[in-house]
């Protein structure tokens, strides 16, 4: 890899307006303990998969907005997370493509349905920057049909192209959207609601202050509405230098820090408009809430680096107990058919979470374990975003042959994944896998390959002779130790679904034989009536589309 020298690059792009960017009096950061790392050296640390070092120093190291190693640096933490190794040109022929040339249109670009057109914030580019930023966009909604609601993209491409060319941009982005490993935003406006409601939730419990306070200026029946802007107020409030210093930990670390500069403004908020005849607090009461709050982070009290620190001194929220809080909220919203009252929720093309005709079509000709009424209730069960993509066979006893290379071979590089176990006693079972089988030889910061993965989105049922769906036992309980987290496990010889006092599902390396017992992870009981079983026919299943 050839790394250029980082005084050849301009901090901002040509379709930056850079007379409008205010200035801001840079602080005092560089100590003897921790000067300014190169491009260069942070490059060699992400290439080396020191993400934990990585994490610390774009946490700790406060470059002004327009130091020059954003042109660098921005896109290769968005290579990291899916290097596409997209062909140099590649996205000029979808430009060719979409709009027949690649001259600027001379009309207005008709911008994909995912994009919310009251929130299409340019900061500060150009008329043509901003024609650059709709034909990216147009170009990402053309090439990625599935996603249907992400606000957040068009933010991220206005920020992109202030540092990178359009192309990078482009090619960035689209390693954000297809992140296997971290979230960055959400597709669909469903989970869309799931990410206001789970700052809602995290709110209450790490900031239980700030959350109480917002009730003094508005009923607890309109607070709901208060938190569907929680994106805004970063991407839309925060000033300049404030959002691109966010982006610098955000492009490492994922959707997980902007919840955590959320509760910071909702803490900075309270903080502020606490004080007797504060301005803040009779702006709440005067103009509502909402809008004082956008403005309160439009005249950010604090500096970059004030924010970041509060943010990052929320104490014991981790990404698994962000995570958890997340697919609670999504399962919870399934089964309560949640519908807020400002955002009616928009379905996925899976209505009310039923199968496609041609998702039933795909199964019923593949599938020689699944009737139609066990599809439509094991369909039920799936993640609300899994719905909108075709199940794809991906590996099945009959065909494939009894052997667990091959499985892995055909099945380890996709996410998620649909386990369906038939015995020979005609018992029907198998687990919704959250996570690839080739994170089975992935290893820990110590060189030691894990024993156990995957995520609380994982579970267990049970088809014929009961029907029965067995969740993770931390869906219902946040106290869980180490015995409840044990998901996904495999090696070359077997594999396991469920562990702690016993295995949920354990298949040997000739797909042959199998036993099933009580678990702590999944509290379920055996899911055959002998627990030992012998196996007549896995089928696994994949999503095209979600994750490959």
């Amino acid at each position: 890899m050839v790394i250029i020298n980082d005084l050849d690059y301009q901090p901002f792009q040509s379709l930056v307006n850079v007379d409008s960017i205010p200035f801001l009096i840079p602080e005092c950061t560089i100590t003897k303990k921790t000067p300014n790392k190169t491009f260069s050296e942070i490059q060699h640390l992400i290439t080396n998969g020191r993400h934990k070092e990585v994490k610390k120093l774009l946490r700790s190291h406060h470059w002004p907005a327009d130091n020059m190693i954003r042109s660098q640096l921005w896109s290769a933490l968005c290579k990291q997370h899916n290097n596409n190794n997209m062909t140099e040109g590649f996205y000029w022929d979808l430009v060719v493509q979409l709009f027949g040339t690649r001259e600027l249109p001379d009309k207005t670009s008709i911008l994909p349905p995912f994009v919310d057109s009251k929130h299409r914030h340019i900061y500060h580019l150009t008329a043509v920057g901003k024609e650059v930023a709709d034909r990216v966009v147009c170009v990402l909604g053309f090439a990625c049909p599935d996603i249907t609601y992400s606000p957040a993209i068009y933010s991220l491409v206005s920020l992109f192209l202030h540092f990178m060319p359009e192309e990078e941009c482009y090619n960035s982005l689209t390693s954000l959207v297809s992140s296997k490993r971290l979230v960055f935003m959400t597709q669909t406006k469903s989970l869309y609601e799931v990410t206001w409601r789970t700052v809602m939730r995290v709110t209450r419990k790490y900031a239980s202050s700030a959350s109480i306070h917002l009730t003094k200026f508005c009923s607890a029946t309109k607070i709901e509405h208060v938190y569907t802007d929680w994106m805004w107020w970063i991407f839309q409030g925060l000033p300049f230098h404030h959002i691109v210093r966010v982006m610098d930990c955000y492009l490492h670390e994922g959707i997980k820090v902007l919840y955590r500069i959320a509760m910071a403004v909702l803490k900075l908020f309270h903080k502020n408009s606490s004080k007797r005849n504060s301005p803040w607090a009779l702006e709440a009461l005067n103009n509502g809430l909402e809008a004082t709050l956008m403005n309160f982070c439009r005249h950010m009290p604090v500096s970059p680096n004030k924010l970041l620190k509060i943010a990052f001194n929320i104490r014991a929220l981790s990404s698994a107990y962000l995570h958890r809080v997340f697919v609670k909220t999504e399962m919870s919203m399934k089964s309560k058919a949640i519908v807020s009252n400002s955002h009616q929720l928009i379905r996925s093309r899976s209505s009310e979470n039923l199968p496609t005709s041609q998702s039933q079509v795909n199964i019923q000709l593949l599938s020689h374990t699944l009737s139609t009424r066990e599809l439509f209730t094991l369909w039920s069960w799936l993640p609300m975003r899994i719905t909108m993509y075709q199940p794809i066979l991906l590996y099945t006893t009959e065909e494939h042959g009894c052997s667990l290379t091959t499985f892995y071979f055909r099945v380890e590089q996709h996410e998620p994944t649909l386990l369906i176990i038939k015995t020979c006693s005609d018992d029907v079972f198998g687990a919704y896998c959250s996570t690839k089988w080739l994170e089975r030889n992935r290893k820990d910061d110590r060189g030691n390959r894990t024993a156990y993965f995957g995520t609380g989105e994982t579970f267990l049922f049970s088809l014929f002779p009961e029907r029965s769906k067995y969740p993770w036992v931390g869906m219902e309980n946040d106290n869980v130790c180490h015995s409840n987290e044990l998901f996904m496990a495999a090696d070359s010889k077997m594999i396991t679904i469920g562990g702690g006092d016993g295995q949920a599902i354990w298949m040997d390396e000739n797909i042959r034989f199998g036993k099933s017992d009580s678990c702590s992870t999944f509290n379920n009981p055996p899911l055959c009536p002998g627990k030992d079983f012998e196996i007549k026919v896995l089928e696994v299943y994949g999503f095209g589309g979600a994750m490959l």
